[in-house]
């Protein structure tokens, strides 16, 4: 029973950092590999235009409109979702490679993506990020200077219904302002948590 329990307590989790824009799930995940956390961090595919600031293979992987099209014929993402007009989602391949090699694998996400993802795999540990407020949550999206004031309208009205799905999460962990290191903390206190179950959430794909 007891070389059971720690085998158990071994096996990969499932993690999902998700909330709306604005909320830092790049910057936090960003943190996390800077710290060397033993972590395989899932790379989204989308068919929206890469911006100066992005790297290929890194930030995402960046496929026309159509190839994401035959991603999604061809059965080859574990989630997907139009968001803001342009496709997202993950790769099986990534997600099946990640869990073999026994690591805890995290995903970044959208709202709508989450709750995908906990059709597929009920035993996915889903973390909602959010702002201090919905004040600092519209002063961020607006700083990042990249949109047109419509795109932006519709990405505030969006953020602010998707604070509303926030009981479809298992945790909710506020990214304060200049305090990036404690909500990566926090997010290692959930995972470290959920390894220490008597019941772990191993994940079947």
């Amino acid at each position: 029973m007891y070389e059971e329990m720690l085998r158990r307590a071994r096996q990969p989790l499932l993690i999902v950092v998700s909330g709306p824009s604005g909320v830092g799930k790049d910057t936090v995940l960003d943190r996390m590999k800077e710290r060397g956390l033993p972590f395989h961090f899932v790379v989204t595919a989308t068919s929206r235009a890469q911006r100066p600031n992005e790297v290929e293979g890194k930030d995402y992987y960046f496929v026309s409109r159509e190839e994401f099209i035959q991603m999604i014929e061809n059965d080859e993402l574990f989630e997907n979702a139009l968001v803001y007009g342009e496709y997202k989602g993950i790769p099986k391949k990534q997600v099946d490679a990640a869990l073999t090699s026994e690591k805890d694998v995290v995903m970044r996400v959208d709202v709508q993506g989450a709750e995908t993802v906990r059709e597929q795999s009920p035993e996915a540990i889903l973390i909602f990020l959010a702002t201090t407020n919905e004040k600092e949550l519209v002063r961020r999206l607006k700083a990042r200077r990249t949109e047109t004031p419509e795109k932006l309208a519709l990405r505030i009205d969006t953020s602010r219904q998707e604070m509303e799905r926030v009981a479809g999460f298992d945790y909710y962990v506020v990214n304060r302002k200049d305090k990036l290191d404690e909500t990566v903390d926090c997010i290692l206190a959930i995972i470290r948590a959920e390894h220490a179950r008597t019941q772990p959430k191993i994940v079947k794909l």
